[in-house]
């Protein structure tokens, strides 16, 4: 009896993002869930991050992108070979001084699974799920004393692993990608790390962040996306140099959970900025 209660209880398991993720759009799904048309034959996007959209959906076909190569490696890995991926984390002891040996370790040393084993690791116990590398190239975010919890448990696993199946997954520059992907009936979902003006600009992903420069090339690629006959959904921080580059397209305030301060009683309800090629649907 235990036992099919166990198999009922792994049948009812859905897949969700493995990786935590900074500016992660967890809070912000019953607000863009509905942007989703059942008759879109495709789900694109070129920021994946840990991909919270994507597992929400679960949309037939894919196109994941990002610029971070060691993210897309991990996405590759664990889509191809999860259960080694899962059996080189269990392998990893957990604590802070295991963390930063493990990240003291060269990644180019160690072999495909090895590597991708030890970036969910470092992504699961660093400070708020950040990723920032010197100018080295070397990750450098410390090691987060609570909060974290730990890595979903196998089941849970293997189904991230079974969604990302169903995805074409790749690295590279957005504008680049998505001119070379994006086609008629699709539904493309940008969220680019903010650049704000009046803001210090967090270089998340390294010396090559996407910054307010980019601007203009995200507003051009919106032209893009729409004139090949696409839907799209932009979310951005809501300030000044967004609202003015966007002010074309259909265009709403919502409101969204903040959780990149150092201190849970700091972090803030924070106003962001949905725009699309469509109207604004319904909550779900």
């Amino acid at each position: 009896m235990p036992r099919i209660r166990e198999r009922k209880a792994q049948k009812e398991i859905a897949p969700g993002p493995f990786l935590r993720w900074a500016g992660s759009k967890r809070k912000l799904l019953p607000e863009l869930i509905p942007y989703w048309p059942a008759s879109c034959r495709r789900y694109v996007e070129p920021f994946a991050g840990s991909a919270v959209l994507f597992f929400a959906i679960k949309p037939p076909k894919a196109v994941l992108s990002d610029s971070n190569g060691e993210l897309i490696r991990a996405l590759k890995s664990v889509r191809d070979a999860p259960e080694e991926v899962y059996e080189a984390l269990g392998d990893l002891p957990r604590g802070k001084e295991s963390f930063y040996r493990i990240r003291k370790l060269n990644p180019e040393s160690l072999d495909r699974i090895e590597r991708v084993a030890r970036f969910i690791f470092l992504n699961r116990f660093c400070f708020n799920g950040l990723y920032r590398t010197n100018v080295k190239g070397e990750f450098n975010v410390p090691f987060a004393r609570s909060g974290t919890g730990d890595f979903p448990i196998k089941a849970a696993f293997l189904k991230s692993a079974s969604a990302l199946r169903r995805a074409v997954i790749r690295e590279g520059d957005f504008e680049r990608i998505l001119s070379e992907v994006v086609q008629r009936g699709d539904f493309v979902y940008l969220d680019p790390p903010y650049a704000v003006g009046n803001r210090r600009v967090f270089r998340q992903y390294g010396p090559h962040s996407f910054g307010l420069e980019d601007l203009a090339r995200l507003q051009r690629t919106l032209t893009e996306i729409d004139a090949r006959g696409a839907k799209f959904v932009l979310s951005y921080a809501w300030c000044t140099e967004a609202t003015a580059t966007f002010s074309g397209w259909t265009h709403r305030r919502v409101y969204t959970q903040r959780n990149i301060a150092g201190f849970s009683e700091h972090r803030r309800k924070a106003a962001e900025l949905l725009v699309s090629n469509i109207a604004a649907p319904q909550p779900a």
